[in-house]
């Protein structure tokens, strides 16, 4: 029951975290990436996931993080968004990493647009006190994309085999 519900709230209260903290500070702590790392190792090992497995999925990770590092140095993304993204490679492997990938451009794009839209309009004097709304609102600031990660990640986690593995039935009877 415990590894249930691991499975069914860890990675979906990390990624919310990731997504509130580049909302509201523009940054995306280490921390949070190497939760997700460390969960993934943890719940695997627990699930009894076998190594060949394991190393797809660690492939997986390695794969997203030398892309999006590289999209990192050329200063397309940020580096808490590439690490972001290089965990949930991690715990989606090959067969979700499509999905994950599809969802995150679309979303993102959705986001850019949205904040450049935002950003043409003044902002409220009763919202101007409000540091982490000037900062989303300054021309000059980025794009929070760990927000679009977050979501397209929590569209993808459902149809992954961590949900699929949860007896939902006996987590109901408890």
């Amino acid at each position: 029951m415990i590894l249930d519900l691991a499975r069914l709230l860890l990675f979906p209260a990390l990624m919310a975290f990731a997504a509130a903290s580049d909302l509201f500070t523009m940054t995306i702590s280490n921390r949070v990436s190497l939760a997700l790392v460390a969960g993934f190792f943890a719940l695997a090992l627990a699930g009894g996931m076998a190594p060949y497995e394991m190393l797809s999925h660690v492939g997986a990770g390695a794969l997203v993080l030398v892309v999006a590092f590289t999209c990192f140095a050329m200063g397309w993304v940020g580096g808490g968004d590439a690490k972001i993204a290089a965990s949930v490679a991690l715990w989606f492997g090959f067969a979700q990493l499509t999905n994950f990938l599809l969802y995150a451009s679309l979303f993102g794009g959705a986001l850019t647009l949205l904040l450049l839209q935002f950003r043409q309009w003044p902002l409220p004097y009763g919202l101007a006190g409000q540091a982490w709304l000037a900062r989303l609102h300054a021309k000059e600031s980025g794009i929070p994309y760990g927000i679009a990660l977050a979501l397209s990640a929590l569209m993808v986690y459902p149809e992954t085999e961590w949900v699929k593995a949860i007896d939902l039935a006996h987590l109901a009877l408890r």
